[in-house]
């Protein structure tokens, strides 16, 4: 692998040298007024990211999976009642946290490369006339399979069923790269991480809480230390954290929120789009489909891409690793070996991915693959040409 080239996994993604540098700091009093310079404006930034003006912020040294355990711990107790589709790995993921706390969860089985179904999570919770159901649970964007969801239908459904369930959100491949709409959506507690959207290395889990779901940790009675809001709540009210911050890691969220604020949120999601269009561009030329079985599933921040019939999928990536230097992801749980994916998020601009669409060409030609070289590369390239009058419908 070279550091030299950009990696195009779903995460962690390419870091902005500025971040990288707002990082590596000298070690810092964390208990000193100079810590809550960093503490207070990166959870503000964080606040706008989201697009909440209600909803509190905690930010946890852990990760995404951190973010998911602090989401349920909270405000769930042994044996409650929860509702969830499975739609890829990392909804299979959660659900298999429910269980491991002794949660009592429904499952939606839906086909991997299909969104979250709306309709169904509407049949069920109506269906729940005593109001058993505590929590539904839904997967933005499933990394595993690069199918975005659409969470304001689901909170249609949850208000059509007139049901008080919370709605958690595992947003950790979305937020930041994609519109994620904390208050419109009515969303109580919203997950990430550091390593995706906000262009950082692994090692926050950053969690926005609702005021109803803040009220339901006084009742919550699942054990939970370490990952216990009203520590970090008694923390933050005096400039602090229960136990020894990440500081450097802390600034560096401040500063990724400065940057994505600066260019502006609407101009980042555009971008992301754009990007994401060359690339599903590109693999129309090559001749391929992506897992993604609607274009309203097709996720801005990662492609995952179907490969012929018979053919190892994960041949691709360890082949552009070991002799390109370059990383892309591999298919994980019911698609392993028949996808492999794009990551196109974070720090990356069009001259970018049209290097790691030209690579994974290669890639295929080498192995066989009946792709044309230059064919993947000048699809995109239509797309993100300046002098296209498409690249602005693209853009779109």
């Amino acid at each position: 692998m070279s550091l030299q080239n950009p990696v195009f996994i779903p995460g962690p993604t390419n870091m902005p040298e500025v971040l990288r540098k707002s990082i590596d700091m000298p070690t810092m009093d964390h208990r000193s007024s100079a810590f809550a310079d960093i503490l207070h404006p990166a959870i503000a930034g964080v606040k706008k990211v989201l697009k909440t003006k209600d909803a509190q912020v905690f930010v946890f040294p852990s990760t995404g999976t951190g973010g998911w355990e602090t989401a349920l711990t909270n405000t769930l107790s042994p044996g409650d009642k929860v509702l969830a589709a499975r739609n890829g790995m990392f909804s299979h993921r959660w659900i298999d946290m429910c269980e491991r706390h002794g949660l009592n969860v429904t499952v939606i089985e839906t086909p991997w490369g299909e969104g979250l179904p709306a309709d169904r999570y509407e049949e069920v919770l109506a269906a729940d006339k005593n109001h058993e159901i505590k929590a539904v649970l839904a997967t933005h964007n499933e990394t595993a399979t690069g199918v975005v969801s659409n969470i304001g239908a689901i909170r249609k459904a949850m208000d059509a069923a007139g049901h008080p369930a919370l709605l958690l959100v595992d947003g950790v491949s979305s937020i930041g790269s994609m519109d994620f709409r904390m208050d419109d959506w009515g969303v109580d507690i919203a997950v990430t991480g550091s390593q995706k959207g906000f262009m950082l290395p692994a090692g926050l889990a950053i969690v926005g809480v609702s005021a109803k779901a803040r009220a339901a940790v006084e009742t919550a009675k699942l054990h939970r230390t370490f990952f216990d809001l009203r520590d970090m709540e008694t923390g933050y009210s005096v400039n602090g954290f229960p136990y020894t911050p990440p500081i450097g890691l802390m600034n560096g969220l401040n500063i990724a929120c400065d940057m994505l604020l600066e260019e502006g949120l609407e101009n980042v999601f555009a971008r992301h789009h754009r990007i994401a269009s060359g690339v599903r561009a590109a693999v129309d030329a090559w001749g391929l489909k992506l897992c993604a079985t609607r274009p309203e599933w097709q996720s801005d921040t990662v492609s995952a891409i179907v490969t012929p019939e018979g053919f190892n999928a994960t041949h691709i990536v360890t082949h552009a690793a070991e002799v390109y230097g370059m990383a892309f992801g591999t298919g994980l749980g019911e698609v392993a070996g028949k996808v492999f994916r794009i990551g196109h998020l974070g720090q990356l601009t069009d001259a970018l991915a049209l290097s790691g669409l030209a690579t994974a060409e290669m890639v295929m030609v080498d192995l066989g693959l009946d792709i044309k070289l230059g064919s993947g590369v000048a699809a995109a390239q239509s797309v993100y040409r300046h002098g296209n009058p498409n690249q602005t419908k693209a853009a779109a």
